[in-house]
């Protein structure tokens, strides 16, 4: 079994063990700055290395790995795209792992692993996950953005696996008053 491969089933366990704890964790909902992406827009990747694999429809990027969409920019060190090659090529998913931060203009997320599913318009980072505005700051297990609807849930997970016991944590700025 080869390391990528490896990482991709150990990111998907992950996901797993995390989404299945979903009944007992934390859960912390607000609006995201990424409400209404683009989510039709051309999707550009630099990385250091590429290797295409055409019979399985999936690209894998390593090394220094940049994805830039509208507004939001993924950086990772590696990232596999899922497409569809009947008319072209079109993503369809993308898997990052390796330290993953996305960034809009108003907010960055930071997280083990992240999936973007462009057929649903979510994005979901899991593993120590960091969602911050400006000087308030979210941390958790497990962060879902609807890219449509603009609503991000951050969940705290299983008890055991944050600091916090699997509960969400937040720090919020309040308005200087005399």
């Amino acid at each position: 079994m080869s390391n990528m491969h490896a990482k991709s089933l150990l990111a998907a366990a992950a996901l797993s063990l995390v989404a299945g704890a979903g009944a007992m964790a934390a859960t912390q909902e607000r609006g995201s700055a990424l409400a209404g992406h683009d989510i039709n827009a051309p999707v550009d990747v630099a990385a250091d290395r590429i290797e295409v694999q055409d019979r399985e429809d999936r690209a894998l990027f390593v090394g220094n790995v940049v994805v830039r969409q509208a507004g939001l920019t993924l950086t990772t060190e590696r990232l596999r795209i899922a497409y569809s090659s009947g008319q072209g090529i079109e993503i369809d998913r993308l898997d990052a792992s390796g330290g993953v931060t996305v960034r809009s203009a108003k907010e960055t997320a930071r997280g083990d692993f992240a999936v973007y599913d462009l057929d649903r318009s979510i994005i979901t980072m899991v593993g120590n996950v960091r969602l911050a505005q400006g000087r308030s700051e979210l941390m958790g297990s497990r962060l879902t953005i609807d890219l449509k609807s603009g609503r991000a849930v951050m969940d705290g997970g299983p008890a055991g696996v944050e600091r916090e016991g699997g509960r969400v944590r937040g720090r919020f700025t309040v308005p200087q008053r005399n």
